[in-house]
């Protein structure tokens, strides 16, 4: 009869630890420092919450896309899914990435949740796609109603000529006509202009009271602001109005006084005030070593990962593509940046979007400051792509 038992109870441990296994995470991104912020949103969660789900190790696999390249995304999602096993892929700076490896989800059985890419149609490409960043719609339509508000009535639009840049053109358009306002003039500029002296000049010609402006965070904002500035719009009274991609963090060093007053819409921003924030800033700084480099996708992929792991543990860690999303439809939880949840409908992302403006801190450094909550709100570009 002892010998049963004992054969019993080792079969049950035997069982346990076959099922024991690593399930691996593929995050697509840039090495650089969005990419690095992709990475301290990782580790920072992993360091707060662990690297297993009950009895499995989670491991995550970084691929390099420095720039926007669908052909190159997609080749590393299929060798992370064909070579590396991975169960899930996340990450994916660039929209074009993100809707290049769409197609290969379902024949991989792999979900993807975007830790980015802004683009309102990502999630409509796929039922396996969940989104925990934002988008370009969703953090450009409430800065309409604060322009009109301002007592603005004619506006000129200048954005980069991609997906990310059109979207928030026509999110600020509908916007602001809806509050009553007029685009008098609506710009696009090529993602590699670098010489924004011709822009400012048909900026004052068009006889707008503001200026709504869209770029890819990084260099390109930088020579953008400094244009504004130097060409003496600012001084002109010609407000400048954004999506808060435009002074993000990291780059707030670099635009210095240039920066502020100006007033942006977006879903986080470092110095936001709550318990959860301030764990996640001290958890993220350590993981990236340096605070003045911490920006809003770190935050993304930190929820990303929260997101993650109630898929590995609603499967039990097994690959079931489908049972994982659907496990996460109406998951609602705090995050870092305040209280969110994932539409059961469309897998985007619900979420405060926070009006705020550059301003300096008691310390010295450049912040910006939240002074208006406009709360739940969810992607009105949706709509649009319908």
């Amino acid at each position: 009869m002892k010998k049963l038992v004992f054969a019993a109870v080792a079969a049950v441990l035997l069982s346990s630890t076959a099922y024991a296994d690593t399930i691996k995470v593929g995050v697509i991104g840039p090495f650089a420092l969005q990419g690095k912020n992709f990475k301290a949103g990782i580790d920072a969660y992993m360091a707060v919450n662990g690297n297993t789900v009950g009895s499995d190790t989670v491991e995550i696999v970084y691929r390099d896309v420095p720039q926007a390249d669908p052909a190159q995304s997609k080749a590393l999602a299929q060798e992370l899914i064909v070579k590396e096993k991975v169960q899930y892929l996340a990450g994916f700076y660039f929209t074009p990435d993100a809707m290049a490896v769409t197609p290969i989800l379902k024949q991989g059985n792999v979900p993807m949740v975007i830790m980015n890419a802004a683009t309102s149609a990502i999630v409509t490409k796929s039922p396996l796609v969940v989104r925990t960043s934002f988008t370009t719609w969703q953090t450009s339509t409430p800065i309409a109603k604060v322009a009109f508000d301002a007592g603005v009535k004619k506006v000129i639009s200048v954005v980069s000529d991609y997906g990310p840049g059109i979207d928030a053109e026509n999110a600020f358009k509908a916007g602001f006509e809806k509050a009553g306002g007029q685009v008098v003039e609506a710009i696009r500029m090529p993602l590699a202009t670098n010489d924004f002296s011709p822009i400012m000049q048909r900026i004052r010609d068009s006889g707008a009271e503001g200026v709504f402006a869209f770029l890819p965070s990084g260099p390109t904002t930088l020579g953008f602001v400094k244009a504004y500035n130097d060409n003496g719009l600012k001084t002109a009274g010609i407000k400048f109005f954004a999506p808060g991609d435009l002074t993000q963090e990291s780059d707030l060093p670099a635009l210095g006084d240039a920066a502020l007053g100006i007033q942006t819409t977006f879903h986080y921003a470092v110095s936001h005030d709550s318990p959860e924030n301030k764990a996640f800033v001290e958890a993220a700084t350590k993981a990236i070593g340096n605070k003045a480099e911490l920006s809003f996708p770190s935050v993304s992929a930190y929820d990303g990962m929260y997101v993650i792991y109630k898929m590995i543990e609603a499967t039990g860690g097994k690959q079931d593509a489908e049972k994982a999303v659907d496990a996460v439809k109406g998951l609602a939880w705090t995050s870092p940046r305040g209280p969110v949840s994932i539409d059961p409908e469309s897998r985007h992302i619900t979420q405060n979007i926070y009006l705020r403006e550059v301003t300096k801190a008691d310390d010295g450094t450049y912040i910006n400051k939240e002074v208006q909550t406009f709360e739940k709100q969810g992607d009105p570009g949706l709509a649009a792509v319908k």
